[in-house]
C-alpha cells in the first residue's frame, strides 16, 4: 500500500530544490505527509489493524524528527513546507 509512481513523482517535482532531487528533507516530509494521510484513512475503515497503526506512529516519528532538523538548520524553509503541507507546528 505504498504510494503510486505518478503521484510520488509529482510530490517529487512540486518539493524538489533542483532537478534531480529526490531525497532533500523537503521532499521527504511531502512523501511523508502523503503517506501519513493515506494511512489515516485506511485506519479510520479498519479500526483494528494494530500493525499498520504501529506504521503510521513510525511514519508521524521520522516526519517529526525531519521537520525538527529543518527548523534548527533553515527556519525559514521550514515555515515554508509547513504551510504549504497544513502541518501544525509545535
Amino acid at each position: 500500500m505504498s504510494l503510486d509512481k505518478e503521484v510520488k513523482a509529482q510530490l517529487i517535482s512540486a518539493y524538489h530544490r533542483h532537478d534531480s532531487d529526490t531525497g532533500s528533507p523537503d521532499v521527504q516530509v511531502a512523501l511523508l505527509s502523503k503517506r501519513i494521510s493515506q494511512l489515516t484513512e485506511h485506519l479510520r475503515a479498519n479500526k483494528h489493524d494494530e500493525s499498520s497503526r504501529r506504521g503510521l506512529l513510525k511514519l508521524v516519528g521520522q516526519r517529526r524528527r525531519l521537520l525538527a532538523y529543518m527548523r534548527r538548520n533553515d527556519y525559514p524553509r521550514y515555515l515554508e513546507i509547513t504551510e504549504k503541507l497544513n502541518i501544525r507546528k509545535k
